[in-house]
């Protein structure tokens, strides 16, 4: 089914009330964030006009003008994102998981919400999936929510078998072990390694400081006299860069296929084995 077309002038209304020149969006991406939204509420049908026109009156305008100029790449609607709802975000996370485990969950988000894949040219954000219809607020604790299930499912699926001598143990051959796994850890531990050399200094501070000294965003930012969402998003853009990097290597240098990288970077998510980050990162360049 086709977009609904809406009217120029209801656009520039509603743009008004969404106050979104605050972030400079331009009015064509509001207008699109706008069809998006009636085209996913009217599926089934094509909506009269008096009827589309009271379906975008009832959105949560502001919200879909800052997510629309976050996912476009605007540094100043993006730190307003991040003051507004990581409080909101973490009291939703601790009401998930009160032992603490859904705040991982929590800052795992801004990097799909920043967005770090590239398609075609354009950063693929996870806010193009927010039409308006909730607050942001409330479609940010959906995300959480749901990621919280997918990996409460994901760990059902791996866990252990009864213990052997209990009556519900089964007999089962031991798992033969990947005769690859050495190569393939040995090759990314390589990869790595020059992969964070190419860093420049503050890049490495950054990434020293998350995970091997477990600092958070907010003392990260205080000690480089940095917002705490600059240093969010400058740590996702190095993520992006050392796994490109490493791909770049395993496919490049090494000759790997694109399922061969696929395992080597399946081999060391359970189980590093000798790779240590922290001292990687803390080794003169």
């Amino acid at each position: 089914m086709r977009s609904p077309q809406i009217d120029d002038a209801l656009v520039g209304r509603l743009f008004r009330r969404a106050r979104a020149e605050r972030w400079d969006l331009p009015r064509g991406l509001f207008a699109a964030a706008l069809e998006a939204s009636a085209s996913r509420a009217f599926a089934e049908k094509a909506p009269g006009s008096r009827e589309l026109d009271r379906y975008l009156q009832s959105l949560h305008l502001e919200d879909l003008a800052v997510a629309c100029a976050c996912a476009a790449g605007n540094e100043a609607a993006w730190e307003h994102f991040v003051r507004e709802q990581r409080p909101l975000l973490y009291r939703a996370a601790d009401a998930i998981d009160p032992s603490g485990g859904a705040r991982e969950l929590a800052d795992s988000l801004y990097a799909d919400l920043y967005g770090l894949q590239d398609r075609g040219g354009t950063r693929q954000s996870l806010f193009r999936y927010f039409h308006g219809r909730s607050s942001l607020a409330t479609w940010l604790r959906a995300v959480l929510a749901q990621r919280h299930v997918d990996r409460l499912r994901a760990g059902r699926r791996l866990e252990s078998l009864p213990d052997e001598q209990s009556s519900a143990a089964i007999a089962s051959r031991p798992e033969p072990a990947d005769p690859d796994r050495p190569r393939y850890v040995a090759l990314i531990e390589g990869a790595l390694g020059r992969a964070l050399s190419r860093l420049d200094a503050l890049d490495r501070l950054r990434l020293g400081c998350y995970y091997a000294q477990d600092l958070t965003l907010a003392q990260i930012g205080r000690l480089l006299g940095e917002h705490e969402a600059t240093v969010s998003r400058h740590l996702a853009r190095s993520r992006r860069a050392i796994r490109e990097d490493i791909e770049h290597q395993l496919r490049v240098e090494a000759g790997l296929s694109d399922v061969q990288i696929a395992e080597c970077f399946e081999c060391v998510i359970d189980d590093a084995g000798p790779i240590d980050l922290g001292e990687m990162l803390n080794s003169p360049r």
